[in-house]
């Protein structure tokens, strides 16, 4: 009963600081903060799939947290080489 109480406050928590970065990422006064809100928002929502595999009891929703943690790791890189050089691939 407490562990799944747990849960849920951890998700609405989460999913709220997801809405927070969103509204970053439109709002932001300059493209490093936009990025920065991007790379938030991907570890709130690995958080938010781990949270719900926990819940659901399953190891499917961990391994693509896992992806999506690869994913989003290159495409931060990516948007910061970018915002560099001006270009991603020399």
């Amino acid at each position: 009963m407490i562990l799944s109480s747990a849960l849920i406050f951890a998700t609405a928590c989460f999913t709220l600081a997801l809405l927070m970065n969103l509204w970053r990422v439109v709002k932001a006064p300059g493209v490093p903060d936009r990025i920065l809100a991007l790379d938030t928002m991907v570890i709130n929502f690995i958080a938010i799939l781990v949270l719900y595999g926990i819940i659901e009891g399953t190891a499917v929703y961990f391994e693509a947290s896992i992806l999506i943690a690869m994913v989003g790791f290159i495409s931060t890189v990516a948007y910061a080489r970018f915002m560099l050089r001006g270009n991603i691939i020399e």
